[in-house]
């Protein structure tokens, strides 16, 4: 049997790449005359750069920057010619604040930005920027900060780093020293900057933000991005509305906002490694996540994947840490089967202990279920 195995990142357990081998591992140990294809994927958020450095041509450079507290971290792009690709997670992400530090009123997406004029200054002509998994509600204003961009008060002071400073801002002090290079920002999530749909009201709880919080942080942005419009030639009108302006905090509106344009995270990522070549090779596919819900099912990885196996007629089997997702759902995006590890491990304490030990036991009772 040609099995596929293409799963998104297991957030806080496993890389896409690590799960990826736990599930070909355990298939091979049950079925080991089976062909198997690895092909972990990403949207954009945490492990965009790691997926994308399995399959193109291209080196990682380690880099310092800064995470969203601004404490030293290192990031990491991938130079493949004259592209450049980073991953806001790197230093923006929330995974790099223990839960009592998220405050999304006062964390920066300054490190991001040192991230891209490091890019620059690797030659890139152009720096696609995966959003996904970011602790900041900024709109990119430390981005800018650190592009040379600095956003000013009505006194001609500098705000203070984090969402809430902006709404005191003014103005905005200097140019973006990009060297001409483009922007594009890969990201599967088309909310605006504001509004009730915005990035204040749908994402900032997860980061930790307040009710009396949202509601300042969706004033501050609107504030912001009627400064970037009118002090950034570059930027389309209607900023804030604009789809997918509100991803990662909207960083998607800063990158808008420098004359960038958005992909799908999931599109590229599928173009990059060659996904739809290896489908029309396959017999049976394998996907997954951490959790796998309703939301997975609107432009996810899993949703990408199992569309496209769909189309040609193939099962997909998904594998998650937990599955929540309602059964009509998934069978109507194209999944066949789903199986949570934790039922695999007897537990969710289990399954979270023993990731990938418990991901390669239900690959292998899969392969004993499914293979020829």
């Amino acid at each position: 049997m040609r099995v596929l195995i293409c799963p998104d990142k297991f957030a806080g357990t496993l890389t896409a790449v690590e799960a990826a081998r736990a599930v070909a591992e355990g298939w091979s140990s049950a079925a080991p005359f089976d062909e198997l294809r690895r092909r972990p994927l990403s949207d954009g958020g945490p492990g965009f750069v790691s997926v994308l450095a399995e399959a193109v041509d291209g080196r990682v450079v380690e880099v310092p920057t800064v995470d969203p507290l601004g404490r030293p971290v290192r990031g990491r792009i991938l130079v493949a010619g004259p592209t450049a690709y980073v991953e806001s997670a790197d230093a923006c992400g929330l995974h790099l604040l223990d839960r009592s530090e998220r405050d999304p009123s006062v964390t920066t997406s300054y490190g991001l930005g040192a991230l891209l004029v490091t890019a620059v200054e690797h030659g890139a002509r152009e720096v696609v920027v995966g959003l996904g998994g970011s602790a900041t509600n900024d709109a990119g204003a430390g981005l800018l900060a650190a592009l040379g961009a600095t956003p000013l008060d009505e006194a001609g002071f500098a705000v203070p780093y984090g969402g809430a400073g902006l709404l005191g801002c003014a103005a905005l002090d200097g140019a973006p020293r990009l060297r001409d290079a483009r922007l594009v920002a890969a990201t599967d999530v088309d909310n605006p900057l504001t509004g009730l749909y915005g990035a204040s009201s749908v994402f900032g709880p997860q980061k930790g933000a307040t009710r009396e919080q949202v509601l300042l942080l969706d004033a501050a942005l609107e504030r912001f991005a009627t400064v970037l419009e009118r002090d950034l030639p570059t930027c389309p009108p209607g900023l804030a509305e604009l789809p997918g302006a509100g991803a990662a905090g909207g960083l998607g509106a800063a990158i808008l906002a420098l004359g960038g344009r958005t992909e799908s995270g999931i599109g590229l990522v599928r173009r990059l490694t060659d996904l739809d070549a290896a489908l029309d090779e396959a017999d049976l596919v394998i996907t997954g996540e951490g959790t796998f819900d309703d939301q997975s099912l609107r432009g996810k990885v899993v949703a990408g994947v199992a569309e496209a196996a769909r189309d040609r007629g193939l099962p997909c089997l998904v594998v998650a840490g937990q599955v929540e997702a309602g059964r009509r759902g998934a069978l109507a995006a194209g999944v066949t089967e789903s199986h949570a590890l934790a039922d695999q491990a007897g537990g969710l304490a289990t399954a979270l202990a023993r990731p990938a030990e418990v991901l390669h036991d239900l690959a292998a009772r899969l392969a004993r279920q499914w293979s020829r």
